[in-house]
């Protein structure tokens, strides 16, 4: 399993909880669980992202796995969580947002 170093989880981490918090949501929801009414990303390793999702008031780890499988580059971070999110807008039937 590739890990990233901790400044590179970091600055991602704020990236997504700082710019992305419907995201974050969105991919809770589709993949979680449909009730979720939080979601912050948490960690992220190779192999997927992990969320503490929110549910009903109770607080849960869960981990979602990247779509194209096993990742080792930075780089291919921002691809697989691009491809979370679309995923998960296709899954809850929401219109994406388009990427740049």
């Amino acid at each position: 399993m590739t890990t990233f170093s901790p400044d590179v989880v970091g600055a991602i981490l704020r990236h997504m909880n700082g710019d992305h918090t419907d995201d974050n949501l969105l991919i809770a929801r589709a993949f979680v669980n449909p009730d979720a009414s939080a979601s912050t990303m948490i960690d992220l390793d190779g192999e997927g992202g992990r969320w503490q999702v929110t549910v009903d008031g109770s607080t849960s780890n869960a981990f979602v796995a990247w779509p194209a499988g096993s990742i080792t580059e930075r780089a291919e971070v921002r691809r697989e969580i691009v491809a979370l999110y679309d995923a998960a807008c296709a899954v809850l039937g929401v219109e994406p947002r388009p990427h740049s």
